[in-house]
């Protein structure tokens, strides 16, 4: 796996580091003439990076006016649920930001119907990007994730069909061991980014972190060894979850 690797020493510091990595993106982005295409992720350590966004210092370095919203992965709950990705986004960073309803791509997951609700999430990021829906993924220019402790990334969870998608860029994954589906980007669309950023805290991690990073190939056990974009492939990670780490970063 070819990443960048920064350990750094606490939470705190993956916050900064990725509010850093996010405003130089949002700027070359707009610099360049075009809209700042992001998925969000879920998860404590990216709600810290989107609460981080809202203070003055990173606010004001920031174009909102030109973010586009998106999700790498959603439950099924409504979006006002507790569990709901995109609440936990509106309530630490969008509702916040001087941004217009149509910047922000909600994923429906919360349909009956999943599977069209991902199909039509995929015509959704067709529109925006200018690219037809049936053809190859387009690249994000950031796709923030996080890893859990079973080495799960997005909704792309151990032994799930979802692993093997080669086509679609959103599908529906049942996920056995919560016993429920989810909606999530796939790996053509998730190694199409143009940077990807991967954040991780807390020696839950240290295990997972090892295997992905630096044990053998075995992506059906840890699926975050597949996020292996074109472009820029980060990981900011705290002392506490490269503990077990062996090689020098």
């Amino acid at each position: 796996m070819s990443a960048t690797i920064r350990i750094l020493p606490d939470k705190e510091a993956i916050f900064r580091a990725s509010a850093d990595e996010f405003v130089r993106l949002a700027k070359g982005a707009v610099a360049a003439g075009k809209r700042f295409t992001v998925a969000l992720s879920g998860g404590s350590t990216p709600r810290g990076l989107y609460e981080l966004l809202t203070t003055p210092a990173y606010k004001s370095q920031v174009d909102w006016s030109k973010v586009e919203f998106f999700w790498g992965d959603e439950r099924s709950v409504p979006p006002d649920n507790k569990d709901s990705n995109y609440r936990m986004a509106k309530e630490a960073l969008l509702s916040k930001l001087p941004i217009a309803a149509q910047q922000v791509h909600r994923l429906q997951a919360e349909r009956s119907d999943r599977d069209q609700a991902a199909r039509d999430y995929q015509n959704e990021i067709a529109t925006v990007f200018g690219v037809s829906p049936d053809g190859p993924p387009p690249a994000f220019d950031l796709i923030l994730l996080g890893m859990g402790p079973d080495g799960h990334t997005a909704s792309l969870f151990p032994h799930t069909t979802a692993l093997k998608e080669t086509k679609r860029w959103v599908v529906v994954n049942h996920v056995a061991k919560f016993n429920t589906d989810r909606v999530t980007f796939t790996t053509p669309l998730l190694n199409r980014a143009s940077h990807v950023t991967f954040l991780a805290a807390g020696a839950d991690k240290a295990a997972p972190l090892f295997e992905v990073l630096e044990g053998p190939p075995n992506s059906d056990e840890y699926p975050s060894q597949l996020i292996q974009p074109v472009g820029e492939l980060l990981w900011l990670i705290d002392k506490s979850a490269a503990a077990n780490l062996k090689k020098k970063y």
